[in-house]
């Protein structure tokens, strides 16, 4: 294994780390709520009585921060090698996995784990082993 020293950018990933625990623990003490992507999704499909604003403003960051980010800054080149069906299939798969593991990597992996969930934990384990084998297969006995 080798680390590609040109685009290692170890300090501007430790920075977007500690932002997503900031807004994670400002979520959790100033909402009362787990930051967990699909859960606040989810929670769109059913609204409970004044839900609906919050979880809208909360999606609208997430697709507004990345507009605002890509316009302040340069974007380096992205090249996607997978075709398009196979992207569907991934999305699926993550949506399927995400409904049957009770949340996502958002909130298990992070919000999960820093409460010492042991649900959290397995179901962190969980995906993380499924990437790892999933990568192991693909490039080194597939491809």
């Amino acid at each position: 294994m080798t680390i590609d020293w040109a685009n290692f950018t170890p300090w501007s990933s430790l920075a977007g780390g500690a932002l997503i625990g900031l807004a994670a623990t400002l979520f959790i003490l100033l909402n009362g709520r787990i930051a967990g992507i699909s859960g606040v999704i989810g929670g769109l499909l059913r609204p409970a009585k004044g839900d609906v604003f919050w979880r809208v403003s909360f999606i609208a960051g997430l697709v507004i921060a990345p507009v605002l980010f890509q316009a302040a800054f340069e974007q380096p080149d992205i090249e996607i090698s997978a075709s398009t069906l196979t992207l569907i299939a991934a999305g699926l798969l993550v949506g399927v996995g995400t409904r049957y593991g009770s949340g996502c990597t958002s909130g298990h992996g992070v919000c999960g784990l820093s409460r010492r969930s042991p649900r959290s934990l397995v179901a962190t384990a969980a995906f993380m082993a499924s990437g790892f084998l999933t990568v192991f297969v693909i490039r080194h006995l597939l491809g």
